[in-house]
This record gives structure tokens, C-alpha cells and sequence, in this order.
């Protein structure tokens, strides 16, 4: 099916959102039972970690790891924010950058301002937007970043999304005393895929949409480590205790060109491949054999591949070896785990 979808419904009992492109799964966002990514406590100051510059608190759900802290004491309040995935075992990633995110408007507290997404082009609507967010923003201390989506919505929806974020914002920010508690849970996959997949597409909420919509049939392609990518190329994705290993074939082909057109292949669906299974840290790419004159061409493909993805990915560069390396967010509980 061509166009874009966007199907909400629960799988094995957790809420979760698909969005389809062209009938191939593109996003996926599963509700994995950790703490959300977004969910702020006030959390309070337990013990330093010497040598990493960091401190564990306390929050109600368990131990939090903040890193780079500075002028904090055993004993302190705070405000932190869930950064990332917690693995199993180890402390809640947080930050004492708090923010509050949602479709049309990102509000940060202590960093006034107000800027418009750089996607928005258009002179005369990025005049306009300023236009509305001034005439909602009261507080010298909230700023506001307006973001893509406000291209094409209407002004009073803008104007209503930052009034209804700077009051969660002034809520929150209200209980900064007080024993650990959670202020505010991070979006779940329905109101995410709301909040990010902003672009045009059908809407899917009746129950069972995953099944008559192929949903099923994609996820358990993506629960296996093949990715076929045409003409017989492939790569295999394989999440190991330490790394994701993945793994490119050139298949049939055995032209002097076929290890460049499937390295630039695997270059332009590596991010789908990795969103839709939630795998993220240390990856390291074993490419097939390509003249060293195409490896800035790939190394472009690839970040402009990664700059249309939401998680944040670091291209780290080759190694001695011929590999080349990432380094990505854990933003999500890996497929494998989530429906084992």
C-alpha cells in the first residue's frame, strides 16, 4: 500500500504504534515497562561515583545515574528527566536538563528565547510563528522552540499546544521540593507517534490493526537479523552482549562495483533497520570490500541517512580493520526483548 499509516493498537498486552510506509514498517514505538524516556522526578542526591564525575539518586523507581555533576551533595533535590533506556540492572539515565515536549512546541525552563525549527524555510511563516509564540510566552524564564510541524498547522493549534506545555512546564517546576516522587510520566507510543510523526497519514485506532494491517508479518521479519535490501544484496543485523554487529553481503553480483552500490545500500536503510528492532549502543558495521576513494561517499550517504532519524547517532569513523563505527542512543527496549 503507498502513503503513510499510522496504526495504534497493543501488542501482547503493551500499548504500541507503527508507522508504515508504502506497506514497509518504518518507526516502531512499543511501551517496553521500563521508565519512559521524558518521565521527570524530583529525585534526590545519594552517593558520587569517583573517577566518572557522576551521582547516583534516588527516585521512586529505583537508582538514577546523573552524569557531570558539579556543586551537588549527598542529600540534594532535584529535578531530573528520563534520558534514555534503563537496562536491566543498571540506574535510569537522567539529566538535570528538564524539558517538555510535545507536538508543536518544545518549552525549556531557565533558557528563554524563542527559535524556530531550522526546516521551516519560509521567511513569512517563520515570521508568523514568532508572531504566535511571543503573544503566548508571559515568562522571561521559558523559552520555546517551535518545531517542523508548525509549517503547515494552523495558528491557533500552535498557540494552544505551547499554552497547554508551559502550564505542565510551571506545574512540574512548582514541586521542586519535597521526598522523591515522579512528576510526570514520559508520552506513551500513542500520544508519541502523535507528537513526532507529524507528517500527512492515515489513522488506524480500531483494535486488531495490527494483524489487518501487516503490522504482525513485519515484526517478525525484524525479530530475525536478515534485511534483504534487493538485487540480493542483504545485511544481517546482530545485537551481541557488547555491540551490534551487522553484516553486508553483495549476494550474486561479482561486478568491481558491488561491495560500493551495497555499502551505499546498507548506508540508506541502516536507521529503519535499527529503529524498528530498538537496537542502539556500540555499532560496528563489517562492510563489504570498496575502494577507500568511496568511503567519503558512504560516510556521506550515511549521515544523511541519520539526520532524518529521531535517535541520536554518532558516526565514530573506520577502524584499522576496514569496520566502520556508530555510536547510538539506547532510546528503546530492543524488539527481541520486548515480544520474547
Amino acid at each position: 500500500m503507498k502513503g503513510r499509516q499510522i496504526i495504534l493498537d497493543h501488542i501482547e498486552g503493551r500499548e504500541a504504534a507503527a508507522l508504515m510506509v508504502d506497506g514497509q514498517l518504518d518507526d516502531l514505538l512499543i511501551d517496553s515497562g521500563a521508565p519512559r524516556v521524558g518521565t521527570i522526578y524530583r529525585a534526590v542526591a545519594d552517593r558520587p561515583v569517583k573517577g566518572q564525575g557522576g551521582m547516583f539518586l534516588q527516585t521512586p523507581d529505583g537508582a538514577a545515574f546523573l552524569r557531570q555533576v558539579k556543586g551537588l551533595a549527598p542529600g540534594d533535590v532535584l529535578l531530573v528527566q528520563v534520558t534514555g533506556l534503563s537496562e536491566p540492572g543498571k540506574a535510569i539515565p537522567v539529566t538535570q536538563k528538564v524539558l517538555f515536549k510535545s507536538r508543536y512546541a518544545i518549552v525549556t525552563p531557565g533558557a528563554p528565547g524563542v527559535n524556530v525549527s531550522r526546516s521551516i524555510r519560509d521567511d513569512d511563516r517563520r515570521d508568523a510563528l514568532l508572531g504566535v509564540a511571543h503573544e503566548v510566552v508571559e515568562s522571561p524564564d521559558s523559552g520555546i522552540i517551535l518545531r517542523s510541524a508548525c509549517a503547515e498547522a494552523d495558528d491557533a493549534d500552535v498557540a494552544e499546544d505551547i499554552a497547554e506545555t508551559l502550564d505542565l512546564a510551571a506545574q512540574v517546576l512548582a514541586q521542586a521540593e519535597g521526598p522523591a516522587a515522579k512528576l510526570s510520566d514520559g508520552d506513551g507510543p500513542h500520544i508519541a507517534a502523535w507528537r513526532d510523526w507529524s507528517e500527512p497519514a492515515d489513522v488506524v485506532t480500531s483494535a486488531g490493526s495490527f494483524e489487518t494491517h501487516g503490522v504482525l508479518d513485519a515484526l517478525e521479519e525484524a525479530r530475525g537479523a536478515l534485511v534483504p535490501l534487493g538485487g540480493g544484496v542483504n545485511m544481517f543485523v546482530e545485537p551481541t552482549r557488547a555491540l551490534v554487529a551487522v553484516d553486508v553481503n553483495t549476494g550474486r553480483d561479482t561486478s568491481p562495483a558491488a561491495g560500493t552500490k551495497a555499502n551505499f545500500a546498507v548506508a540508506k536503510a541502516l536507521p529503519r533497520a535499527l529503529r524498528v528492532r530498538g537496537l542502539g549502543g556500540q555499532i560496528v558495521l563489517d562492510l563489504a570490500p570498496m575502494p577507500k576513494k568511496d568511503r567519503r561517499g558512504f560516510e556521506s550517504t550515511l549521515r544523511a541517512a541519520f539526520k532524518r532519524d529521531s535517535i541520536d547517532t554518532t558516526l565514530v569513523g573506520w577502524t584499522p580493520l576496514g569496520h566502520f563505527e556508530l555510536q547510538r542512543k539506547n532510546a528503546r527496549a530492543p524488539l527481541a526483548e520486548v515480544l520474547s
